[in-house]
């Protein structure tokens, strides 16, 4: 491999790394799943999506989402 193959296989690798510890690629395997179960299934927006783990993360005290 050399050249431009070789730096395209380094970007998808870091797309790859960046997407899942940003969370984005949770909205994909969320929407995967609930259209793998069920095809017809209504999915969330990926901004009520976002509101939901937000406020799901907050709740769980493990997180350590306290104030003060």
């Amino acid at each position: 491999m050399s050249g431009l193959p070789r730096l395209r296989s380094a970007l998808g690798r870091a797309r790859f790394y960046v997407r899942e510890f940003s969370g984005e690629a949770a909205y994909d395997r969320y929407v995967a799943h609930a259209r793998s179960h069920d095809p017809d299934a209504e999915v969330l927006s990926r901004r009520a999506f976002e509101h939901a783990r937000t406020d799901a993360r907050e709740a769980d005290p493990r997180e350590g989402f306290g104030c003060c």
